[in-house]
């Protein structure tokens, strides 16, 4: 095994969009060593945010292709990269960044160890400066909560991005799962993060998911609202996942409740209204919230605005109708990028990690690469 091989592998993943953050204690190294084995380590190396075919990656690494060509997609089958294959193409391969990515791609396969590192490193991982200006999800509100002469978007509800699909999985929740083999977490329903698309298909290719049909997710989506769970999908007008979550488990809703204002760094079109004069002080949106945006006193509802993030969990079970959503200001209406590759774009920016010029040279680096390995 080359010196740093491990340590180049973390670099390398700390300049893709989502980044990989050093720490004193190297956590994240130990993270690395469980998951990569050296070869594969090695290999991930060679990969960008550009999908490209084994021969390509195979030139490049300095390794026969059908060796390649099977180390490719034994990693992809352990979720360490993205490989996908559109109708009548070959398959393709790229990089895959920790969070959000090949980290989730370990539901069903964590053990204490790792979970323990995972937490370890949390706190190193959320940048909010890098959230604030490109949040990787948003929150979209339960659909009971979104009053009828509410004007909104389709992708800001969460039963039409549903209906905008044809292909659908559900898998584990990864946070939920982590935590309940530490000791922690709650008895929310495990099996609960969406997948739709070519998302849907990888997880169902890779053993990480079921398929299910339509009228199967938008059933989760209604246990999710019974159940109290925060709607995040990613942040793009044509998401490839909605997650439900809870603020104990989640690791970006737990990150979030760090910060005494949640409302400013999370994106959602939407915050909140109490009428005081109407309120019973039941205590069921103290509840519900995964925010901790309530208190009660003198047997009324106190909003902290702040930590409101507009999932509409509190409006749909108030019962005197004292909640009630509004649309934040036009000039306060978070950006949603239009598609995936777009989103991360934005976010590589935002980290210093993408200029331009990287990109440029990115797109003419394997176009060369793919010239060559014909020859």
């Amino acid at each position: 095994m080359a010196p740093h091989l491990y340590e180049n592998l973390a670099n390398h993943l700390d300049n893709l969009p989502g980044g990989f953050p050093r720490t004193p204690s190297g956590v994240e190294i130990r993270i690395l060593h469980r998951l990569f084995t050296p070869e594969e380590a090695e290999l991930a190396l060679h990969l960008t945010l550009i999908p490209e075919e084994p021969r390509v990656v195979a030139r490049r690494a300095g390794i026969p292709v059908r060796e390649c060509a099977q180390k490719l997609q034994e990693m992809s089958n352990k979720g360490l990269i993205m490989g996908f294959q559109r109708k009548g193409e070959p398959l393709r391969y790229m990089a895959q960044q920790f969070v959000v990515g090949f980290w989730e791609a370990q539901v069903n396969k964590l053990n204490r160890e790792l979970v323990e590192e995972f937490e370890e490193y949390l706190p190193s991982l959320f940048d909010r400066d890098a959230w604030r200006k490109a949040p990787q999800m948003r929150t979209i509100p339960v659909g009971k909560s979104i009053a009828v002469q509410h004007s909104t978007m389709p992708y800001e509800r969460a039963e039409e991005i549903v209906r905008s699909h044809k292909t659908f999985a559900v898998s584990n929740c990864i946070c939920r799962q982590e935590l309940r083999i530490v000791g922690k977490g709650c008895d929310k329903p495990e099996e609960s993060c969406l997948q739709f698309g070519m998302a849907a298909e990888g997880v169902v290719r890779t053993g990480r998911g079921r398929p299910i049909t339509g009228e199967e997710a938008l059933a989760i989506l209604q246990r999710a609202e019974e159940a109290g769970l925060v709607l995040q999908p990613a942040n793009d007008k044509n998401p490839l996942f909605i997650c439900t979550c809870c603020g104990c488990c989640c690791g970006v809703l737990r990150a979030l409740k760090l910060d005494p204002k949640p409302a400013r760094l999370v994106a959602s079109p939407f915050t909140l209204s109490l009428d005081s004069a109407t309120c019973k002080g039941c205590g069921m949106c103290k509840k519900r919230c995964q925010m901790e945006a309530f208190q009660l006193d003198n047997k009324k509802a106190v909003l902290n605005p702040d930590r409101c993030i507009g999932c509409g969990l509190c409006v749909s079970t108030c019962p005197t109708k004292s909640l009630a959503l509004l649309r934040k200001p036009e000039v306060q209406q978070p950006h949603v990028p239009r598609n995936i590759i777009e989103a991360n774009i934005k976010l590589g920016k935002a980290r210093g990690k993408l200029s331009l010029g990287k990109m440029v040279g990115m797109q003419v680096k394997s176009k060369l690469d793919r010239l060559l390995a014909r020859e």
